[in-house]
């Protein structure tokens, strides 16, 4: 998408796009902008991409907030090949307060993204979280481990198919006394 077809209301982000399209190129990222909100959606190949881009480039200097979803059975949700998983980067330039959302679709039975360490050291704990609650993988994490749930946890709770009533699980799991604890 080219600065000049976007909508009146991605006028504040006008020059970071701008500077998104030079770097990576107009086909990297779709731009969707929604109540105020604007969000760039980028194939998995192009995101370390894309974000080193706007921390290098633009001083997106704080990722915010890093998250999943998962759209299994969602109606309505983005037709593709990677659409079961979708992963959010909320990045924020602390200089000007721009916030972008951008957002990378994901699937298979071993879905997995690079990791952004590298670029934010606070991406660790975040991208453990999704890797722990939906079995995402991130490729070149230091330190790729369950951090909520036990080693001993088999499944991906966060998943809409993890059963309601869970598999028991916490049968399965050692007994520890108070004493031991």
């Amino acid at each position: 998408m080219s600065v000049s077809d976007m909508p009146a209301t991605a006028e504040p982000h006008a020059e970071t796009l701008g500077t998104l399209s030079a770097c990576v190129g107009d086909r990297a990222f779709t731009v969707v902008t929604f109540r105020g909100v604007t969000r760039l959606y980028v194939e998995p190949e192009q995101l370390f991409c894309v974000l080193s881009t706007l921390r290098d480039r633009r001083g997106f200097n704080l990722l915010s907030d890093l998250g999943a979803t998962d759209y299994l059975g969602y109606p309505g949700a983005r037709q593709g090949p990677n659409t079961r998983f979708e992963v959010h980067y909320v990045v924020l330039n602390l200089e000007t307060s721009e916030r972008l959302v951008v957002k990378v679709g994901v699937d298979g039975a071993k879905p997995s993204l690079p990791s952004m360490v590298p670029l934010w050291g606070g991406a660790n704990w975040m991208e453990r979280e999704v890797f722990d609650l939906f079995g995402i993988n991130f490729d070149g994490h230091p330190d790729l481990r369950r951090i909520l749930m036990p080693d001993e946890f088999t499944a991906h709770p966060l998943r809409k198919d993890y059963p309601l009533r869970g598999r028991g699980e916490r049968h399965n799991f050692p007994k520890i006394s108070r004493a031991d604890s």
